[in-house]
């Protein structure tokens, strides 16, 4: 049944945008989709109220693909004649290369690179700061995104994959200066991971109201809706439980089924039967992926979130793993 209604929104942490309950991806996403592909793709989100869309330019570090993702969608933006206020845009600020390569320079490159393609973008309205590197000193990192706030580039902010004692640094720093604190944490959650988003680090701070979830990878790099050997590039194997995901996706299927649901529309409705999740980042690459993991609200509405827990509590895999948010880095599967 087709989605006709509007995608509902939730803020984004305190001080963050109000959002819609989906964001779209970029990683590996608008550079494997032709052009009519990524214009239809983007008008069926504005149409449904979910264009929030998550942008970089990856080029440092293990993402140094010399991608063209964000060149795409900036043509596809043009193409679709949209105002700026018709859509959300969250940016990436990388740690690899910092401070050597500063937040200035890399939101300039940024913007301009998806102004390339004809999308007068003007500012990104959040980012998200990551990967995190070791030795990275936290506070600078807060007076930093402090100036680019105050530049204009963006007016709020979250982490991705942050260790939690970072993540504190972080919010300690802001309180104590008067700063900008992030208002959300991008964290691998889903189905078979749930540790760290659950647990007691970043568990009490999303508890407490002070940050708001964003959910990523909760497919498991697709594996968790039935791609099991991914031929792309996927997010890291934390705790080393790929194989375990694997074996369990006739699982997910099933409870999926009984709930009359897909296993993409299962995993996104868990996700949301988390009051700290303020939306679900995915990458679909057609009308038809988005259309079906519009499918988890009605899910979600159908069901309720007590019984979803209960029908998916079997599916913690992570349970036993380090869970404070230690990052590790992609990986080729």
């Amino acid at each position: 049944m087709e989605f006709s209604g509007r995608v509902p929104t939730r803020r984004l942490g305190p001080g963050g945008p109000e959002v819609p309950v989906f964001a779209l991806g970029s990683w590996n996403i608008w550079d494997r989709m032709e052009a009519p592909d990524r214009l239809a793709l983007i008008e069926r989100a504005v149409e449904v109220g979910s264009a929030f869309f998550d942008v970089a330019y990856y080029n440092t570090g293990p993402h140094a693909e010399a991608s063209r993702t964000d060149l795409l969608f900036g043509e596809a933006i043009r193409e679709a004649g949209l105002a700026r206020s018709d859509y959300r845009l969250c940016g990436k600020l990388w740690l690899w290369e910092y401070p050597r390569t500063g937040f200035a320079g890399q939101m300039d490159e940024s913007l301009e690179r998806i102004g390339r393609g004809g999308a007068d973008v003007g500012a990104f309205d959040t980012v998200v700061v990551g990967d995190f590197m070791g030795g990275i000193d936290i506070a600078r990192v807060v007076r930093d995104v402090q100036a680019e706030i105050d530049r204009g580039s963006f007016s709020s902010w979250g982490v991705n994959n942050w260790p939690a004692a970072a993540l504190q640094l972080a919010l300690d720093t802001a309180a104590a200066e008067g700063l900008t604190p992030p208002s959300f944490a991008q964290l691998k959650y889903g189905l078979v991971r749930r540790s760290v988003a659950e647990g007691e680090f970043y568990g009490r701070w999303f508890a407490e109201g002070a940050l708001a979830l964003q959910a990523s990878d909760a497919f498991e790099g697709g594996i968790l809706v039935g791609k099991l050997s991914p031929a792309r590039k996927i997010g890291a194997d934390v705790g080393g439980i790929r194989e375990r995901i694997v074996a369990a996706y006739p699982r997910v299927a099933g409870i999926a089924a009984s709930f009359d649901a897909t296993p993409a529309q299962l995993g996104i409705a868990f996700c949301l039967a988390n009051p700290a999740t303020a939306n679900v980042l995915f990458g679909a690459s057609s009308v038809r992926q988005f259309d079906d993991n519009l499918g988890a609200v009605a899910l979600l509405d159908r069901v309720g979130a007590e019984r979803l827990r209960e029908a998916t509590a079997d599916l913690w895999l992570d349970r036993e793993v380090r869970a404070d948010g230690v990052w590790a880095p992609p990986e080729a599967s």
